[in-house]
């Protein structure tokens, strides 16, 4: 069988890590010439080194607009295309309600949804007929988890978007998905704003109890669920939220 993303470009926005970095190396896999960005070089560096020839990294925070110009600009002069782009990066916070400061709002807002935004508008001239986004949201927006008010207020918003953004761009041929993982044994849940190393253990056991299959889902698994959206498999289906959780939000 030919690769899915043979000859096309795939650009994993968060891809140095986890989910976005198992999903670089699944495309890679499957023929794509892949662009991975992020905020740190040295992670980067070491995610092209993974994925190998022909990859490229950005360094890109999503936050800055001039950041997201320069990589799109990068994008156009060295590959002229993009074919599929998955918006993957994203924060965290465990945060009370009555802690959540100003800066805890304006941080998560600009990295998972204003970040979000603007990439793909950004992006939209690279893009023709035939492509494909994937956002990367979470089940926080479905289910009501104490001190994640903030964090899902963002992800929500990432829902909203893609829907809006599969309403837009359907005309242009351009088909557009969410995935929502569960939990996810990612290195994130290290830098969770207001998740201290001594309450990782019992938030694993907090996870572990509310998911139906009693375990820590893989990066691999959400990855292969971004890669089929993005694919000709999934050449009938735009404006959906792919659950990748366990059953944790279904029952």
């Amino acid at each position: 069988m030919q690769p899915r993303f043979n000859q096309k470009v795939a650009v994993v926005i968060g891809g140095n890590s986890g989910i976005g970095l198992a999903s670089a190396h699944a495309f890679a896999l499957e023929g794509a010439r892949v662009v991975v960005t992020g905020r740190d070089t040295a992670t980067l560096a070491r995610a092209v080194a993974s994925i190998g020839a022909g990859s490229l990294a950005v360094r890109c925070d999503v936050s800055n607009l001039r950041e997201i110009d320069a990589l799109m600009d990068e994008i156009r002069t060295k590959l002229g295309r993009i074919d599929v782009l998955f918006v993957n990066a994203g924060v965290g916070a465990f945060i009370p309600i009555e802690a959540v400061t100003e800066e805890d709002w304006d941080r998560l807002m600009a990295v998972n949804l204003k970040g979000v935004f603007f990439t793909v508008q950004k992006a939209l001239p690279l893009m023709s007929r035939g492509a494909a986004i994937v956002l990367n949201s979470s089940i926080g927006w479905k289910k009501g988890i104490p001190t994640g008010s903030a964090y899902a207020a963002s992800k929500a918003g990432v829902r909203a978007l893609g829907r809006n953004f599969a309403a837009e761009l359907v005309g242009r041929g351009i088909r557009v998905n969410v995935v929502s993982p569960g939990p996810v044994e990612t290195p994130i849940i290290g830098r969770t704003v207001g998740l201290s190393p001594e309450r990782i253990p019992q938030l694993r056991k907090e996870m572990l109890a509310n998911t139906p299959m009693k375990r820590m889902g893989e990066p691999s698994e959400v990855a292969r669920a971004a890669l089929f959206l993005a694919s000709d498999e999934a050449s009938f289906i735009t404006g959906v939220d792919l659950l990748v959780d366990g059953g944790a939000a279904s029952f």
